[in-house]
């Protein structure tokens, strides 16, 4: 017996030693590998350029493509998911049950969860509200495009461009833009304006572009001195629609945009600034001879006024030649 014992010893101390080199040979491959890791960790940034990362609303469209912008992103692996059977179990020891109905008499009952889905939250009236609410506001800039409005919004005071095309924008009344002295341009674009006050523009000191086409509109309202651009196309104006004289005083209007409308007769007198005047496709049959030139000055050039449409009218122009000797181009319309 003691023999064997003694033969049986050396197998033992190796298989100890065996489990001890095992160990420690473990050890250092798990301390490298907790090496590896952070460097392949860092090594997936290694190619990005920090430093140029410089994300601005003029760059930010070159940087992110929002055009598959639902496939980039799946909201429905964040939904919360609900775990079944992590409720507590109902104790059975009934005296118990007394007092969890004291510690819960305060709160409020909760109703079960409906599978028909989240309640919408209540509507939000938008007339009234401030358009920064309504809209987008982005420095001086207000836009209000396609936001279902019916009247324009009370604007910021310090308010210098207004877009608010794309509504349902039915007047423009005397107060909409009372107190925005730096207001320098309103596009109430593609509305269904049908009338303005007299006095919905006339105190605006800064306004130079006033853009109402393809709206309901039947007449002007008194103009600002200072409007540099006028557009009221695809409107329903006649002649009795614009004041006598209209646009006289109007020294610094450049683009005067009256095409598509019910007018009879070219608007005179017209500034010496204007340099675009589009009459195309309305009821214009005739004209005087001084309606772009001065009878009584000789050698008369208005070198600025180049651009002027006729066209879709019913007038022929080959029968007042008279009337375009001191423009540097014929209009364009019928001249036979």
């Amino acid at each position: 017996v003691t023999l064997a014992r003694c033969r049986m010893c050396p197998l033992g101390w190796l298989g100890v030693a065996a489990l001890c080199l095992g160990t420690l040979w473990a050890a250092p491959a798990k301390d490298r590998r907790k090496e590896e890791k952070p460097k392949a960790e860092l090594s997936l940034f290694e190619n990005l350029d920090l430093d140029n990362y410089d994300v601005t609303l003029e760059s930010y469209g070159d940087i992110l493509d929002l055009s598959n912008y639902e496939e980039l992103y799946d909201y429905g692996d964040l939904v919360p998911k609900i775990e079944v059977g992590t409720l507590a179990p109902r104790p059975k020891d009934p005296k118990t049950l007394p007092e969890l109905a004291e510690s819960t008499s305060g709160t409020p009952n909760l109703q079960p969860p409906s599978s028909a889905g989240p309640v919408p939250p209540a509507p939000v009236p938008r007339q009234g509200l401030p358009s920064c609410v309504l809209c987008l506001c982005l420095g001086s800039s207000v836009y209000c495009d396609d936001a279902g409005l019916e009247q324009i919004p009370a604007l910021p005071p310090d308010t210098a461009y207004l877009y608010a095309r794309f509504n349902r924008i039915g007047a423009v009344r005397a107060g909409d833009f009372r107190g925005l002295e730096k207001l320098k341009r309103i596009d109430l674009s593609s509305n269904s304006i049908s009338w303005a006050d007299a006095d919905a523009f006339r105190g605006l000191p800064s306004l130079q572009e006033l853009l109402l086409p393809e709206n309901l509109l039947t007449a002007l309202p008194e103009l600002p001195r200072g409007l540099v651009r006028l557009d009221v196309r695809l409107n329903r104006i006649p002649s009795a629609g614009l004041r006598l004289e209209a646009f006289r005083d109007l020294k610094q209007l450049q683009f005067l945009h009256l095409s598509d409308n019910q007018l009879d007769f070219i608007p005179v007198p017209l500034p010496e600034s204007l340099r675009s005047l589009h009459l195309q496709n309305n009821n214009i049959q005739t004209m005087h001879e001084d309606t772009f030139c001065d009878s009584q000055e000789q050698g008369q050039i208005r070198r600025v006024l180049e651009d002027i449409r006729l066209d879709g009218n019913p007038i022929n122009l080959s029968l007042f030649p008279n009337a375009f000797s001191c423009l540097p181009r014929l209009p364009t319309g019928r001249f036979s």
